[in-house]
């Protein structure tokens, strides 16, 4: 994990905000809920969830993501960020009403996925609920890289990405209920090139 850290620290010292000035497709959440994200980034999400009214807990192990989450969302007073390792959090049970795990398990190797499912479920109340987002194996970087684990693939950057199927995310998550999933499918263009880009989003609940 050292590794991936110092990967991730030196991506964002040399790109900076990686994803624009804001996320799209929050998710709906209810007035109050306590909210923990993983793996905030550079607070694109984060952003997004207060200027909706909402308060949350930021958590990244990536130093330099951390700060600029932070920067970005200093003086909302409805954001606390943390430096800490997502698969072992310093939270009590049961702390959170909604987890949003966006584009940050695809970065952990099965093991490690593991991990972070059981910490999720320890983490959510009753009705709490995971909002899920990865990439499937329907994206166009699928098989670019040099491979490390099955659907795993590691970037020149340093950084590996696992690519999903639906039946693999529903065993991860299987100590909640499922209550959605979804395959999103979309094009992107660059430099005159279009790229076909696919992720998964799901919708869990702990339920007991």
């Amino acid at each position: 994990m050292d590794s991936l850290r110092h990967a991730w620290d030196e991506d964002y010292r040399r790109r900076g905000r990686l994803w624009g000035a804001s996320a799209g497709n929050i998710p709906a959440l209810c007035p109050g809920v306590r909210i923990l994200e993983l793996g905030c980034g550079d607070g694109s999400m984060v952003a997004s969830l207060v200027q909706a009214g909402h308060e949350v807990t930021a958590v990244d192990f990536s130093g330099a993501a951390a700060r600029l989450c932070h920067n970005r969302c200093a003086g909302s007073g409805r954001v606390g960020v943390l430096v800490a390792d997502c698969r072992s959090l310093p939270f009590p049970d049961r702390s959170f009403g909604a987890v949003i795990a966006s584009h940050v398990t695809g970065h952990l190797a099965e093991k490690e996925r593991l991990q972070l499912a059981g910490e999720i479920f320890r983490l959510l109340d009753r009705g709490g609920l995971l909002y899920f987002r990865e990439f499937s194996h329907g994206d166009f970087r699928y098989g670019r890289g040099r491979q490390t684990e099955a659907a795993t693939f590691l970037r020149n950057n340093g950084i590996p990405t696992h690519y999903f199927d639906p039946g693999e995310v529903r065993q991860l998550f299987s100590c909640l209920s499922l209550r959605s999933l979804d395959q999103q499918h979309w094009e992107m263009r660059v430099r005159g090139k279009t790229y076909p880009r696919s992720e998964i989003v799901a919708e869990f609940e702990r339920r007991f």
